[in-house]
């Protein structure tokens, strides 16, 4: 998932995020694709060290991206500072996994930043939809 010359298909996508990885990308998915006009698209944005991921979008507002990873999937999403105000307030129904996560952000703006967040479990995968609604309200 690292070069960027070889485009992965899906198959060799299932076949290395695993039966787990592929269902999380599916609850995933499932969400974004009810509640926006989702636009998804195959991307290798930040190089070597993130490798081939997807881009999701609302028209064109980005939600986040989701790397492939041996067994599992990584999302990443950046809150910028306008957004901050409202996780905080939500910070506390989070899993404490994914509180940490926020606290070790890569910072961006005054208080915002990106999460990178390697979701193995259903809760954390419920924690980054709710993220994600911050960042961008569901118009349906």
């Amino acid at each position: 998932m690292l070069d960027k010359n070889n485009e992965p298909s899906i198959e060799d996508i299932k076949k290395y995020i695993g039966k787990q990885g592929t269902r999380l990308l599916a609850g995933l998915e499932s969400y974004l694709e009810a509640h926006y006009d989702l636009r998804k698209e195959i991307r290798f944005p930040f190089g070597n060290s993130y490798g081939w991921g997807y881009k999701y979008s609302h028209k064109s507002k980005h939600l986040c991206y989701l790397f492939f990873e041996d067994g599992a999937i990584t999302v990443t999403v950046q809150i910028g500072d306008g957004e901050v105000q409202k996780l905080n307030e939500q910070l506390e129904s989070f899993t404490p996994r994914t509180r940490q996560q926020w606290e070790d952000r890569y910072p961006c703006g005054n208080n915002g930043g990106w999460i990178h967040y390697r979701i193995f479990t259903d809760e954390e995968l419920a924690d980054v939809i709710k993220i994600i609604a911050i960042k961008k309200s569901p118009p349906r």
